[in-house]
């Protein structure tokens, strides 16, 4: 830290012979940016971030810090375009919202205005389109679909069928039909869709793999008789790649961010992330700083960390362990601030995420949820200039790659809420099959997980993502399907300080643990 004085006469005179007048505040901002470098890259740095905010064209010749932050995000994409990013942080807020046509058979983008407190046809439109997408998906399947052409002879052809067919005659065999299944009366189950409404028998039904509950839907397998349909055989909507999920949507950018196209098409991206292969993000959930041991420990893998920064530390929710005022949690940031200002290589190279849980305060709970107030943040941002405030859920892009996070106890509420429990297989693989074939982090009743009706495509895995990062504080896991990694961190307190490390060039999940 004695060097900054000396970095920060530097910088004012380099910025002076530019013909700019730096602020105070910027100049300590960018010397602390620059310390943990070695001489010769410092100057590079600072000729280089000088070139930048030239390029802005100022209308003072007065240089803010927030010009300074903006240069130095533009010089760590060099040779990137001006709309691509290495990493980024989408908050849930911001995601775009896509609605299917069926006669031009693709998606369109709905830029209608939203609000937190729309009005009640907002309810059955998000159910709707949910709906939508699943339908479209699997009536295109080679079971569905009689014009496709297939190589596997043995496909059997079904026919997917509407409720209000059912509800025109009294007797149909080899029904199958795409619906919600939902409880309309105490103890009886129903299917719905946009045409109408059937009663179901359960009673002799054998079910696929995955975790079955109210709010889902089902592609259920039976037959119609006096106005009941007796399901023989139920199980989810089919799953698909995402390669083929974007091709009904162009090269429109579905993810969110600022690039009008989506990044996953990206050449340069590519190649600079094939050759970053030291590169990381690190992800752990329910950091309690109120509790010594877990600071404690937090404290040994941030200043671990220093030595090898990664490209981004995602710290997730509840940042207290007992219910603390914001005062208290306050103060708890600010230690927070103590630990990292002192590891200079992270200042200079790793971004901080803080995703809230729906246990912190000053918000519902109720998802999306709002990043965490500047209030409790304000003096940890000052000590730590590369925190980012996340929603909760939140989309990161790593040059091409997507990725979900998601801090709920999401796989305790499907266990909890499941009609039908799996007895044979993995718990991760049931878990995972679910988010994926519901193409939604939100698969179940709205009384059991609540979402804001007008921002559900914020909870969207449609297209599939490249990774889903869930924060239960169950066992940790990750597995696999339709070339989407699922993946749960755990709780790092309760599992004994264990965190997950993601390695994007690999595409592969370590698992990491602090020791004792």
């Amino acid at each position: 830290m004695s060097e900054i004085p000396k970095l920060k006469a530097q910088i004012v005179s380099r910025f002076t012979i530019s013909g700019f007048q730096i602020r105070s505040e910027a100049s300590i901002f960018l010397a602390q940016q620059i310390a943990p470098l070695e001489e010769a890259n410092r100057k590079r740095w600072l000729h280089n971030i000088a070139s930048h905010v030239q390029g802005q064209n100022l209308e003072q010749p007065v240089v803010e810090k927030k010009h300074i932050e903006l240069a130095i995000k533009e010089a760590n994409n060099t040779g990137l375009d001006d709309n691509e990013t290495i990493f980024s942080v989408i908050n849930a807020f911001d995601v775009p919202r896509f609605r299917y046509n069926e006669e031009k058979k693709k998606f369109l983008p709905d830029s209608g205005p939203r609000s937190l407190l729309p009005g009640p046809d907002a309810k059955s439109e998000y159910i709707r389109d949910r709906y939508q997408m699943l339908w479209q998906k699997t009536s295109r399947h080679e079971m569905f679909n009689s014009s496709k052409i297939t190589s596997n002879n043995n496909v059997k052809r079904l026919t997917l069928r509407k409720i209000e067919t059912l509800l025109s005659t009294s007797k149909m065999n080899e029904v199958v039909i795409l619906g919600l299944l939902t409880q309309l009366t105490e103890g009886k189950f129903y299917l719905e869709d946009p045409t109408g409404v059937v009663p179901i028998d359960l009673s002799e039904t054998v079910y696929s793999s995955g975790l079955f509950c109210e709010g889902c839907f089902v592609l259920a397998c039976g037959k119609f008789r006096d106005g009941t349909l007796k399901i023989e055989e139920m199980g989810f909507p089919v799953t698909e790649l995402a390669s083929s999920s974007r091709a009904f949507y162009g090269t429109v950018n579905t993810w969110g961010g600022r690039s009008k196209n989506l990044l996953k098409y990206s050449r340069k991206l590519a190649e600079f992330e094939e050759k970053k292969e030291d590169d990381t993000i690190v992800f752990l959930a329910d950091c309690w700083l109120d509790d010594p041991t877990v600071m404690s420990k937090l404290k040994q893998l941030l200043t671990g960390y220093n030595a090898f920064p990664p490209r981004a530390i995602v710290l997730m929710g509840p940042f207290a362990k007992m219910n603390e005022n914001a005062y208290a949690l306050k103060r708890r940031f600010q230690a927070l601030g103590d630990i990292l200002a002192a590891c200079e290589c992270l200042k200079a190279e790793t971004d901080v995420v803080l995703v809230p849980s729906s246990e912190d305060p000053m918000a519902a709970n109720i998802l999306p949820r709002a990043p965490l107030p500047e209030c409790l943040i304000g003096d940890l941002k000052k000590r730590y200039p590369r925190i980012v405030l996340a929603t909760n859920p939140c989309r990161l892009q790593y040059c091409t790659q997507q990725i979900v996070v998601c801090r709920a106890d999401l796989v305790t509420k499907l266990c909890r809420n499941t009609i039908h429990f799996p007895q044979s297989g993995q718990l991760e693989d049931h878990f995972s099959r679910t988010l994926i074939s519901q193409g939604t982090l939100a698969p179940l009743h709205p009384i059991a997980f609540p979402v804001h009706w007008n921002y559900d495509a914020a909870m969207s895995l449609y297209p599939l993502p490249d990774l889903i990062v869930v924060g239960d504080p169950c066992q940790g896991f990750q597995t696999t399907e339709q070339s989407c990694t699922v993946m749960n961190t755990g709780s790092f307190p309760k599992s004994k300080f264990a965190f997950k490390v993601y390695i994007p060039s690999g595409r592969a999940v370590e698992d990491s643990q602090i020791p004792d």
